[in-house]
């Protein structure tokens, strides 16, 4: 089953991630940065979630007015759905973290997040509110307003709820919020230990035109942003497409623009502009005390670059970055320094490069770091030194012309040396928010990387400092030369499968630990425990000792009769000064950098009393979700069914046959069997499908059911929203299990999304429900009877559900499968 989902993501062919690769500008990257100098203007953008921000926006703010333009996402898109594996919760996070990097690689902007967490769709922001914690996540965004200090703010969304979603209307009230929090001293004094109050100019609301809202109006400010740029070689709307089209999680891959394009703007805050964005914000070096000398260097280099011999301009970026650096300390300072010092490496064509061969750096082992230098055009310069962990050397060596320095040195990794996690997942987390426990991460985008190297340079007669993280590299069959992160991991890793056991009264439930020695594991005297309290001891036993790269798997099996969550499971090696915790989590896509982090290794028992009927389902396959493992632990017998699957299969020897979810989006193939799925169900079948969209990102192009009805926005986002029987004596109610009010307690984030509605007659809607204060919906679970077999829609979270254990989802899903087999009431 397994095998079948892989190649499936395998065929989606994304394109290949070159992020980590080396970057190396053009002469036209070059000649924009030394124009980019001659800029002392900011821009930050603030939405909600990854693909919220307007790329063509960030690319116009940073390619053509060469402002600083950031994007602030509150979340990083935790509660949505996943287009292109079965990755949710914290792991889709961390692939749209990536995302977005990826996409402000391409359109120049820089990345910033809080610590909300997305729990998923909410319809107001006072919901919102009460999981994100108000207070807290307003001190992150004055936070990045304080270190970044952009003279202008722009939201994506209003104050008034036309943005639809809780956390888009949040979004803006904090942002808008934090526009004059930010200036006040009194407000978060804590963070002026770091940053300064600081005032933006103005905040203005970026109104849209989206589906059935328009809230952009005549009298609005409007600019054109879809200007050509010719040294890039594209228009401003061509290169936000390629940015947008990162957010490959979401199916976002859009068409590039070109021609004139206008964004409008709301004034919520400060002056309204009336020339330009940027009305009376100085955005030269007059706004700097002894600026003009600045600027007039800036202007000479401009007018002298060579865009053939970019090294000609070296010895003068030195002689800028001097004299930058006797201006008094501030904010434009520090930025112009860094500018220009990548200049000067861009310039000078400096290859600086660190990298392993090996992708795993193992605590109390060692790791071999290879060094490459090349002065590719021949600039005046002279190694100094090279700094990594607690190597440091003085070399003192000239950079020949086009001449490879290459050199090694191997660095012990003590066991003091923290595992390479995402700072974000280091802490239990609240509901609603990360608790992050250093405040100067609050807003960093990315995992800090394992090693970094220092390496001092003196180009000229200036000494610099250049810092590179240390990669991964080797060289693939098919994409060539590869980078990616190095990551820190422990001697041994310790994962449990499956992590959540779904286990009635009857039957024993088994469950694997395996043990991954990641260097050469010497036993003393180890064991593998449980904690305590809940059959103490019954894992124990002594283990061997295993060699590099060996597995050793171990099968329990559970005979408790309660329920626990969670209980973590350890290997504990001669004494309790090494124990081993950590299972290894790692997701791989061709579109971002591979991702790394760690769970504790921990198992989540939860006694359902669950009966089932029919046993043998067929599964297609969707978007990506969980609920073929959950089927197989419930006890079915589970066929991943794929387009040459269903082609050439006889339905009939299916009890059931369910979509997953989004399938009908996703699956243009799907079409082509819908009379054969049609027959299916006629002769006997029992043919069940989960939630598909229907809006302008993605619709159902083909008949889903026996009789039409549609797809609707609909959601239920309260996850104990009360819920009422309809249909008390129907069997998807009845049989095999007796369904109450109770089996809907305990679901997580929310109860069902994209109901159905205006559905023919010969459907039955089984359950009502609402979210607090709005009218009941019928739509979540509708059932027809075709023929002599079963057809159901539902948008019942069941994928959200069965990962997490809920019993009520494991009871009513096996019900519906049931809902074709002969039975007495």
């Amino acid at each position: 089953m397994k095998k079948s989902l892989l190649l499936l993501i395998a065929c989606l062919q994304l394109a290949v991630a070159f992020s980590q690769a080396p970057q190396n500008w053009s002469s036209a990257d070059m000649f924009l940065a030394l124009r980019k100098l001659n800029v002392l203007g900011s821009v930050l953008y603030v939405a909600a979630h990854p693909d919220d921000e307007n790329t063509r926006l960030i690319t116009y703010f940073s390619k053509d007015k060469l402002y600083r333009a950031g994007y602030l996402s509150l979340t990083r898109g935790d509660g949505g759905q996943n287009l292109i594996g079965d990755e949710q919760g914290v792991e889709l996070g961390l692939i749209r973290t990536q995302e977005l990097l990826a996409a402000r690689r391409i359109d120049g902007g820089e990345q910033f997040f809080s610590r909300a967490f997305d729990f998923g769709y909410s319809k107001t922001p006072e919901e919102t509110f009460s999981k994100w914690n108000k207070e807290k996540i307003l001190s992150d965004v004055v936070w990045v307003i304080r270190k970044f200090q952009p003279d202008i703010i722009i939201t994506r969304f209003p104050t008034t709820g036309e943005g639809g979603h809780g956390h888009h209307t949040g979004s803006a009230i904090l942002a808008n919020e934090a526009f004059v929090a930010a200036a006040d001293p009194k407000r978060f004094p804590e963070q002026l230990k770091y940053v300064q109050p600081w005032q933006a100019k103005r905040i203005l609301w970026n109104t849209f035109n989206f589906g059935n809202t328009n809230t952009i109006t005549p009298d609005q400010f409007k600019v054109d942003v879809g200007g050509y740029n010719p040294l890039l070689g594209k228009s401003y709307g061509e290169i936000a497409a390629e940015s947008r089209s990162q957010h490959k999680s979401q199916g976002f891959g859009v068409p590039a623009s070109r021609g004139e394009s206008f964004e409008y703007f709301k004034t919520t805050g400060g002056t309204e502009p009336v020339n330009d964005l940027m009305d009376g914000v100085e955005l030269g070096w007059n706004k700097i005390a002894g600026g003009e000398a600045i600027q007039k260097k800036i202007n000479e280099l401009i007018k002298s670059f060579d865009m053939l011999h970019p090294e000609n301009s070296v010895e003068g970026l030195v002689r800028l970055y001097k004299t930058l650096d006797q201006l008094p300390k501030g904010y434009w300072r520090e930025q112009k320094l860094k500018e220009v010092q990548e200049l000067i490496v861009q310039c000078s064509g400096l290859f600086v490069d660190a990298t392993t061969t090996e992708q795993f750096a193992v605590e109390t082992d060692s790791l071999k770091i290879n060094f490459s230098l090349n002065n590719r055009l021949g600039t005046n310069a002279v190694l100094q030194k090279i700094k990594v962990e607690d190597f440091d050397t003085t070399l003192s060596q000239p950079l020949l012309k086009n001449k490879n320095l290459n050199f090694s040195k191997t660095i012990y990794v003590p066991a003091s040396k923290p595992i390479t996690q995402p700072y974000w997942l280091k802490d239990k987390m609240e509901e609603g928010y990360f608790n992050v426990s250093d405040p100067l991460k609050i807003g960093q985008p990315d995992v800090d990387a394992a090693y970094t190297v220092l390496a001092d340079i003196k180009i000229f007669d200036k000494a610099f400092t250049y810092s590179k993280p240390v990669k991964y590299k080797f060289t693939d069959p098919v994409k060539g030369e590869v980078y990616q992160p190095v990551v820190v991991v422990p001697s041994v890793l310790v994962n449990v499968f499956p992590g959540t056991i779904i286990k009635t009264s009857e039957e024993s439930s088994p469950f694997t630990v395996s043990l991954k020695a990641i260097k050469k594991f010497k036993s003393k005297n180890a064991s593998l425990l449980i904690d305590a309290d809940v059959t103490p001891d019954f894992l124990k036993q002594n283990l061997p000792s295993m060699d590099e790269n060996r597995v050793v798997s171990n099968d329990f099996k559970l005979v408790d009769t309660i329920s626990y969550s969670p209980r973590h499971i350890y290997l504990m090696n001669g004494s309790e000064k090494e124990v081993f915790s950590s299972s290894l989590r790692e997701i791989h896509y061709d579109h971002i950098p591979n991702i790394t982090f760690y769970k504790t290794s921990e198992i989540n028992v939860n006694i359902v009393d669950l009966k089932i009927a029919n046993k043998k389902i067929g599964y297609i396959i969707g978007a990506g979700d969980k609920v073929p493992d959950a089927l197989e632990q419930m006890g079915y017998d589970v066929t991943l069914l794929t387009d040459k699957e269903l082609a050439r299969n006889n339905l009939q020897q299916f009890d059931a046959i369910i979509s997953g979810v989004r399938a009908y989006n996703t699956s243009d193939w799907l079409a082509k069997y819908y009379d054969k799925l049609m027959k299916y169900v006629n002769d006997g079948g029992n043919y069940i499908v989960q939630y598909n969209t229907n809006n302008f990102i993605s619709n159902v192009k083909s008949r889903i059911g026996p009789y039409n009805f549609d797809i609707s926005r609909t959601r239920i986002t309260d996850e104990n929203a009360a819920v009422t029987f309809l249909k008390p004596e129907h069997p998807a109610l009845n049989f095999p299990n007796k369904i109450t009010a109770d089996d809907f307690k305990g679901w997580v984030q929310e109860r069902s999304i994209y109901h159905a509605a205006n559905w023919d007659k010969n459907f039955e809607p089984i359950l009502s429900m609402s979210d607090p204060g709005e009218k009941a919906d019928d739509g979540s679970l509708i059932i027809s009877k075709y023929g002599k077999g079963y057809f159901t829609y539902t948008g019942l979270v069941f994928f959200r559900e069965l990962p997490a254990g809920v019993p009520g989802a494991y009871r009513l899903l096996a019900n519906i499968i049931a809902l074709n087999k002969k039975k007495a009431f």
